[in-house]
């Protein structure tokens, strides 16, 4: 199943751009979803597995800055279109 996950990364300190710039770029090394981002947040296109698994990583990862937030939606349909 296709799915459509739209996060906000919200890292709770003064230097919150590189956490955020990391955080995309983890997202960006899976070359099988398909990443859209701007300035409000970034877009993850792919199969439900796939898509779940690489958000999960990725934010474990960022979960290591302490006082992070995430926002998310998630919609099984594909939007990339």
């Amino acid at each position: 199943m296709k799915i459509s996950v739209d996060i906000s990364y919200y890292p709770l300190n003064e230097a919150y751009k590189p956490p955020i710039k990391r955080f995309i770029a983890n997202l960006n090394e899976n070359n099988n979803l398909v990443i859209r981002t701007n300035t409000m947040s970034t877009q993850v296109f792919g199969e439900f597995d796939e898509v779940m698994t690489t958000i999960h990583s990725c934010m474990k990862q960022a979960f290591e800055l302490p006082h992070s937030v995430f926002v998310m939606k998630v919609i099984n349909a594909d939007l990339e279109v």
